[in-house]
């Protein structure tokens, strides 16, 4: 739920800041972006597991805080191609910290998980044996 007003805490930023990438598409759009301009189609074909629905939803959520521009060319049919603005930009140190922190978090998660199927296997022999 989108909020009106930020003005309640010193926490606002921060909830601000996260309302406005957070969720599971809205990272990952501007990944995408974050190379250059994309059409729709493009950017369905990067993001496969989106439906064409929340692209639209997500990508004009962006659009309103004037972080995605959405550049319609009058032909036939119409070309719509969206960017990141200048503004936008300012999000990919975060964004680039945000993969970093990412690729560290799966490795430790991939070891997590593997000792853990280990001392269940592990569980599993002793009870079997």
């Amino acid at each position: 739920m989108r909020h009106d007003d930020y003005t309640c805490n010193i926490g606002c930023p921060t909830e601000a800041a996260l309302e406005a990438i957070g969720g599971k598409w809205k990272g990952v759009i501007l990944y995408h972006l974050s190379s250059g301009t994309k059409r729709f189609n493009e950017l369905q074909r990067l993001v496969p597991a989106i439906t064409q629905r929340m692209l639209t939803r997500q990508l004009r959520s962006l659009e309103d805080d004037r972080i995605v521009h959405r550049q319609v060319y009058p032909e036939v049919p119409p070309r719509v191609e969206y960017s990141i603005t200048g503004f936008g930009r300012t999000l990919e140190p975060i964004l680039k910290a945000l993969q970093a922190w990412g690729e560290v978090y799966l490795k430790q998660l991939t070891g997590i998980r593997r000792e853990s199927a280990m001392s269940c296997s592990d569980t599993f022999d002793e009870k079997s044996g």
